[in-house]
């Protein structure tokens, strides 16, 4: 995989979700929860910043499609959360907002340069399988990382196991990330001469 020709400018764009992710990390120490920064929103800031650093277009469009699913679940599970605390902790807040809505908006502005291609939800969805079988072997089942562990929530009543339950969130993650690579390819898609 050869680099992708990025302007520097573009390139040291990649400092800020890698400062995202850090963010996040204080926050998690601060808890004593490190295993969070597992999650698949978390671990794309990385996978951003070092695709931007290095001028690897693949990762790029493999977090940015990993960012999009990942501020509609925090919108849904995390900021409704927020709403029914007295206090919350601004740390939480600031870290948690830097890394969903910071790291698309560079995900954005990066892949309207790098462009995206069909074959990236491939990448993606085999990204996703690597980070859930890490998150099932180095984070506590309580804190259920990526639904590594246990059936999540609302879910118990549908599923009687968590294999079922895995298996049909994991064809369910196929399909959404075939259609957002779907959707962005038609935003920006790769002409011919793009490098991937």
């Amino acid at each position: 995989m050869l680099p992708f020709p990025l302007s520097r400018r573009l390139r040291l764009l990649g400092i800020y979700p890698l400062l995202f992710f850090l963010a996040q990390a204080i926050h998690y120490w601060q808890i004593r929860q490190l295993g969070h920064l597992l999650w698949m929103c978390n671990v794309s800031n990385i996978l951003l910043g070092v695709g931007l650093l290095t001028g690897r277009a693949r990762l790029i469009r493999i977090a940015v499609v990993w960012l999009v699913p990942g501020i509609l679940i925090w919108w849904r599970y995390v900021v409704g959360e927020w709403f029914g605390y007295a206090s919350l902790d601004w740390w939480a807040v600031f870290s948690s907002t830097l890394a969903h809505v910071g790291g698309l908006s560079v995900g954005i502005v990066s892949l309207r340069r790098v462009r995206i291609d069909g074959i990236t939800w491939l990448y993606a969805f085999g990204w996703y399988l690597l980070m859930q079988f890490l998150s099932r072997l180095i984070t506590p089942p309580d804190l259920n990382v990526n639904v590594s562990h246990k059936i999540y929530g609302s879910w118990y009543p549908t599923f009687e196991s968590y294999f079922k339950f895995w298996f049909v969130l994991t064809v369910l993650v196929g399909v959404c990330l075939w259609l957002i690579t779907w959707l962005l390819s038609k935003l920006w898609p790769c002409g011919p001469t793009v490098q991937t």
